[in-house]
């Protein structure tokens, strides 16, 4: 499956769609090639691995109390350091990241997630190496 976005549910949006065609179109070309016998060389690739689904802070009757932090909206992929504001409580008062590490939040504030209980999903960079490849039928 290929999944392009953001974007609201029920909206279509032609850059989108367009970005979407173009991964498809892609991922046909290297499958054409790799049939052909062409062969692909090492390579190394930065990618998101998930780490864990984050939930809004909530009171004792499960009711949200904070909402997304301004300075995060919109910043998907974008790091997240200790210390840089995550939520903003319905008082003013700044909820900040609190962790050992660097993460890269994604699907932040995403309305399709409020009913699963989460405000974003936690991500870190990894690399990814793989050996050449080289279809065995050539």
């Amino acid at each position: 499956g290929v999944e392009v976005g953001p974007q609201p549910q029920g909206v279509a949006r032609a850059d989108v769609l367009d970005k979407m065609r173009k991964i498809v179109k892609h991922g046909l070309d290297f499958v054409q090639l790799f049939n052909e016998g062409k062969e692909f060389p090492p390579c190394t690739i930065e990618v998101f691995k998930i780490m864990e689904k984050v939930d809004y802070p909530r009171n004792k009757n499960g009711e949200i109390i904070a909402i997304i932090h301004p300075k995060l909206q919109d910043q998907d992929w974008q790091p997240l350091k200790n210390g840089d504001p995550l939520f903003l409580t319905l008082d003013g008062e700044v909820i900040p990241y609190q962790g050992n590490c660097t993460v890269y939040p994604t699907f932040i504030n995403e309305a399709a997630y409020y009913e699963k209980k989460q405000a974003f999903v936690k991500t870190e960079k990894i690399k990814l190496t793989a050996k050449h490849l080289r279809s065995s039928g050539s």
